[in-house]
C-alpha cells in the first residue's frame, strides 16, 4: 500500500496542478472519484492485467466507461495507461482529496455518534467545531451503538471522545490508580 501511495504521489500532484492551472478542482475532483470506481470494478481490474488489450485499446475502454472527461482528463488516462499505473487510480484521488483540502482550508472530521444524527444537529455540531480546529471541516458520519452515547470526532490526528463509553473508560482508569 505504502508503495502505490508513493507511485501515486507524483500523479495527484500533477492532476491537482492541472486543475488549479484551469481552475477545476472540482471537476477534477468528480472525475477522479469516478475514475477511481471504475478501476476498483473486478472487470476493469480483468482488462488492466489482460496482455491481450494494447495500452490504446485499454485507455479507450476506460475513457469509454469514464463519461465525460475534459481533453487534460483523458491525457492523464492514457499517461496512466502508457506508464501502467491505471491501478494507483485509487490513492491518485485520495491524494489529489489531500491537496484539495489542504489548498481550500478544509479538514475532515470523521463523527461517530451512538445515535444517527439529523442535518441540523451535524450543522450544529460542525459550526461549534470549526472555531476549536480554526478550519472548514467536512463531516463524515457514522453510528456505532456501542457508544452508549454522545459522540466522538476525530479531526486529523485530534480526537475529541465526549461519549458515555469514552468517559466511563476514563472512570475505570482513573479508579485503577
Amino acid at each position: 500500500m505504502a508503495e502505490n501511495v508513493t507511485i501515486a504521489r507524483p500523479y495527484a500532484e500533477a492532476a491537482f496542478k492541472l486543475a488549479c492551472d484551469s481552475k477545476n478542482l472540482e471537476a477534477w475532483a468528480d472525475a477522479l472519484v469516478r475514475m477511481a470506481l471504475i478501476v476498483t470494478d473486478p472487470r476493469m481490474h480483468d482488462a488492466i492485467g489482460n496482455p491481450k488489450l494494447a495500452p490504446a485499446q485499454l485507455a479507450q475502454l476506460f475513457l469509454d466507461i469514464s463519461g465525460k472527461l475534459s481533453t487534460e482528463q483523458q491525457n492523464f488516462v492514457r499517461v496512466l495507461v502508457s506508464n501502467e499505473r491505471l491501478y494507483v487510480l485509487p490513492q491518485i484521488q485520495a491524494l489529489f482529496a489531500e491537496l484539495k483540502n489542504k489548498f481550500e482550508g478544509v479538514q475532515e472530521a470523521h463523527i461517530t455518534s451512538a445515535f444517527a444524527l439529523d442535518e441540523a444537529a451535524v450543522k450544529n455540531l460542525v459550526a461549534e467545531l470549526e472555531p476549536r480546529f480554526k478550519c472548514k471541516l467536512r463531516a463524515h458520519i457514522k453510528v456505532d451503538p456501542e457508544l452508549i452515547g454522545g459522540v466522538k470526532i476525530a479531526v486529523g490526528d485530534q480526537v475529541i471522545d465526549a461519549s458515555v463509553r469514552g468517559k466511563l473508560a476514563t472512570m475505570a482508569t482513573a479508579l485503577k490508580i
